[in-house]
């Protein structure tokens, strides 16, 4: 995607009308949730390493959900682990949510576009 979507958009005469989410069910939504665990999450440093973590992490709250939801977040965790990078079924929640959450808001933009009727 290009990094100022509104000067491309403009560029090509249209307007920004919303925002696609990063990821979907499918291959190309695994392989894109992969690789953003890949880049977001950093191993730890010290003598316990333990599991890689992303840095802004910095809550740890319980979240409530079915047991078939766990066992889903498990299965995605064990399909997205690599040998040498084992990831967590809580991590995989964390970074969906944060996507999920990411595509309710619109850009400036457009929110200004849509308040003056354009």
């Amino acid at each position: 995607m290009a990094k100022n979507i509104e000067t491309l958009a403009k560029k090509l005469g249209a307007t920004v009308a919303g925002t696609v989410p990063d990821y979907s069910a499918g291959a190309f939504g695994m392989a894109a949730l992969a690789n953003t665990l890949r880049e977001r999450l950093e191993p730890s440093v010290g003598k316990r390493t333990g599991r890689p973590s992303n840095p802004a992490w910095s809550k740890r709250p319980k979240v409530p959900m079915a047991p078939e939801t766990e066992e889903r977040l498990k299965e995605l965790a064990n399909l997205l682990s690599e040998e040498d990078r084992q990831i967590s079924p809580m991590q995989v929640a964390a970074m969906i949510l944060e996507q999920a959450t990411a595509s309710y808001f619109l850009p400036a933009a457009v929110l200004k576009q849509k308040r003056h009727g354009r």
